[in-house]
Order: C-alpha cells, then sequence, then structure tokens
C-alpha cells in the first residue's frame, strides 16, 4: 500500500515521499476501511512541511488532512454504515490508498455526491460557515468584508454568505480576480490598497458592516478595521502576510473594534458529536444543489506526490490541487 511520508521539514516537493508500507489490514469492531479517492492539499500543509505551523508532528509523519474515500469493509459493530458507502474522512492522514479509522472518524455523504468537492468539504467551507454564524448575528441583507477573497475559504464564504443572504465586499490583490469572484456571487469585489474604507463605503453606499474576516493579517488587518462600523468585530484566521495582525488605539478605543481569532481545529474539538454532524449536514447537500463548488486546477496521483507539492506552492493558482490515491476519479 502507499502513503505519503514526511522524512523532514523542508521545502514540500523535496521532503515527502510515496512509500509502500503493509496493508491496513481488517477492522476491528467499531472500525472502517476506507478507499481513499481524493485528497487536497491545503496550505495549512505546506505550513506543516515547511515546520511553520502551529505544532510540529514527530518524524517521520503521514499526511492529509482531509480527504474522501469509500468504505471497503465494516466493523462487526457498526450499524449505520456500510460497504461502499461514500465518506468524509476526519483523520489526518489522508495521503493514502487506505486507512483504518474509528466510525466516529468518518461522515456518510449521500450517494451521487462529487468525490472531488467532498474532499474539500472538511476544512474550508467549514471555516467559512463557522466564521459566519459564530461572531456577529447576521441577517440576510448585511454585508460582510473579507480579503484573499480568491482563497479557497473565500470562495467558499462567497458562495456561503449568497445561500444566506448576505452580501460580500471582497478584497484582492489582482485586478484579473475580479470577473471571476463576481461570476460566483460576489457583490463587490475590489482592489486592497491605503484608501479600501472610501472605496468599500462607495460600493456598499455606506451600509454598516459589522463582521470583517482577515487571512492576511498585518496592515491588512488594520485597513479591514477601518471599514467596519462601531462595535465591529474582525476575525483573523490566516497571516499571509508573515506580520502580526495590527488594530490602531483609535479602533479599539473609540469605535470598539474587536480582534479575535479563528483556527477549526480549536473549535472542532469544542464541538459534540451532534454538533458536527449538524454542521456537515447542513454543508453537504450544497454540494449537490451547486451553492457549494470550489474549482480544481489539477490532480496528481500519490506516486506524484513531490509535482504535486511543487504545483500546491505555486502563486496565482486558478483551483486546488487533489492526490488521487488510487487512480483518477469520475
Amino acid at each position: 500500500m502507499k502513503f505519503a511520508q514526511l522524512n523532514a521539514f523542508g521545502v514540500p516537493s523535496e521532503v515527502v515521499d510515496c512509500v509502500e508500507g503493509a496493508a491496513p489490514g481488517q477492522p476491528g469492531a467499531d472500525q472502517v476501511l476506507v478507499e481513499m479517492l481524493a485528497c487536497p492539499i491545503n496550505p495549512a500543509e505546506l505550513l506543516i512541511i515547511e515546520g511553520n505551523y502551529a505544532s510540529k508532528p514527530p518524524l517521520p509523519a503521514h499526511l492529509g488532512i482531509e480527504g474522501a474515500g469509500r468504505l471497503l469493509a465494516v466493523g462487526e459493530a457498526v450499524t449505520d454504515l456500510a460497504p461502499g458507502d461514500l465518506v468524509m474522512s476526519m483523520g489526518r492522514a489522508n495521503w493514502a490508498q487506505q486507512l483504518l479509522l474509528k466510525a466516529g472518524e468518518v461522515v456518510k455523504a449521500p450517494p451521487g455526491t462529487d468525490v472531488a468537492q467532498l474532499s474539500m468539504l472538511k476544512i474550508n467551507p467549514a471555516t467559512a460557515q463557522l466564521m459566519l454564524s459564530d461572531y456577529v448575528d447576521l441577517k440576510p441583507g448585511d454585508w460582510v468584508i473579507q480579503n484573499a477573497a480568491n482563497s479557497g475559504v473565500g470562495v467558499n464564504l462567497i458562495r456561503l454568505a449568497k445561500a444566506h443572504g448576505f452580501k460580500t465586499v471582497n478584497v484582492v490583490r489582482r485586478e484579473s480576480l475580479i470577473a471571476p469572484l463576481k461570476a460566483i456571487g460576489a457583490d463587490a469585489v475590489l482592489l486592497d490598497g491605503p484608501d479600501l474604507a472610501e472605496r468599500v463605503a462607495k460600493a456598499t453606499v455606506g451600509s454598516a458592516i459589522k463582521l470583517a474576516i482577515d487571512a492576511v493579517a498585518g496592515a491588512a488587518t488594520e485597513r479591514l478595521a477601518d471599514c467596519l462600523a462601531e462595535d465591529g468585530t474582525v476575525v483573523n484566521y490566516g497571516l499571509l502576510s508573515g506580520e502580526a495582525c495590527r488594530l490602531r488605539a483609535d479602533q479599539a478605543i473609540f469605535k470598539s473594534i474587536t480582534l479575535t481569532g479563528f483556527w477549526l481545529a480549536k473549535q472542532m474539538r469544542a464541538m459534540s458529536s451532534a454538533g458536527l454532524a449538524a454542521l456537515y449536514g447542513d454543508l453537504m447537500p450544497r454540494i449537490a444543489d451547486g451553492s457549494l463548488q470550489v474549482e480544481v486546477e489539477a490532480t496528481y496521483g500519490l506516486e506524484e506526490i513531490k509535482q504535486a507539492l511543487a504545483h500546491a506552492g505555486r502563486e496565482g493558482r486558478g483551483g486546488k490541487v487533489l492526490i488521487t490515491p488510487n487512480g483518477p476519479v469520475s
């Protein structure tokens, strides 16, 4: 059986190998055996491989935060799953041909669910959904502003906001991104810059914006905060700039702007099994109805992991890079 293995921290395309290992074997009473079909490469994984994430796994390490597959076998105590079921893996070592997981570590998907889209459901859509719902009580017609709007989270946030009736201001760095984001439902797409707040006010006809979603940090946090109404909230979930979040004293004191952080792993640890089921139970049907779709730029076999990681690290990509451990998926 093939799986991806991280041997040392460094350049992703140089330190991860496809290796052969023993197959997992048959499932125990409360386990399931999964044939992995599709797994995305996320920015967080590149950070883990480089040794720049919040924590470092002991080496050698198996990789893969997300993935979707089909059940090959289930243990005798598993009554709500069956061989042939399509599932999303909640495990964190998904870049493998097969996985042996606890039954509670998979989420069953409806028959016919798009495997590629299912493989990308665990992280970015859930992140977007929770940031839209957990910090500000938004009503249909309310505005939300975000930067890095062309990112995986950003695209999902646009689609989910539209489904909920919220309007979005989307901040990007390249003019070429404006038309594609508007095509998927963005209400306003603006280039970042020092006069962002003035242009946002014009685009929204002076509407009060209470929620900003920040993936960049640094001065970008400050620019988003300038776009918010009094008592607004900035939710930071990334630091693409590599800098600390910046908030001026006048923003905190006179406008009572709140800056808080979001980390999905921490949120999920605090959620009950019923809460997780409700979260993904709401998201999965959105794949079928088209309200959740992420572009896939390329797919690679597991034996091409080095090329896949090099591709995933390129700037200006137009979609996700997927690994298909058991060959192409339809």
